[in-house]
């Protein structure tokens, strides 16, 4: 019994962390296909890009609304074959967390909730328009993080030196 109680009190001092999803909906949808009926008899290798971005407002204290937006165009030559927009959104509850966690948590751990969701609108939109399917490959969100953080580091240091080779020079 003594084994059971030791850990509970050394951790009923910590706030214990909380994630919760509270929503999932999606906020901003857009399909185009500017040159249908003609675009069905071209013949050739569609070229895809995807631009993908991520906003969080923090709502209250403890939740954060989460988009995730994915582009999609594809182009047969100088030709739009269409153009797919997805926002897809999400509330969560985030409680206990340290503010690193806490950037961590909404960078990584709610885009890869809300990824299944806006999978699955471009795949439906880009069948539904009369194209072949098409099945986003998985993102690394964790990488793109790891990427983001090593660019601001980045920037702060070049910053950070071009401060101080001003402050030489004074």
């Amino acid at each position: 019994m003594t084994d059971q109680t030791a850990p509970m009190a050394a951790g009923a001092d910590a706030p214990q962390a909380q994630f919760t999803v509270e929503k999932i909906y999606v906020k901003d949808v857009s399909f185009e296909a500017p040159n249908a009926p003609q675009i069905f008899q071209e013949q050739g290798q569609p070229q895809l890009t995807m631009n993908l971005n991520q906003k969080v407002a923090q709502l209250s204290d403890t939740m954060f609304e989460v988009v995730l937006g994915i582009t999609l165009t594809c182009t047969l030559g100088d030709k739009t074959v269409y153009l797919v927009e997805v926002e897809q959104a999400g509330i969560f509850g985030l409680a206990g967390f340290d503010q690193r966690a806490l950037d961590v948590m909404l960078g990584t751990h709610c885009p890869n909730v809300l990824f299944p969701y806006v999978r699955q609108s471009i795949s439906e939109l880009i069948t539904t328009g009369g194209f072949p399917p098409f099945y986003l490959q998985p993102i690394n969100f964790d990488g793109l993080y790891a990427e983001g953080l090593r660019r601001r580091a980045e920037q702060a240091s070049q910053q950070g030196s071009i401060a101080m080779a001003e402050g030489g020079n004074a």
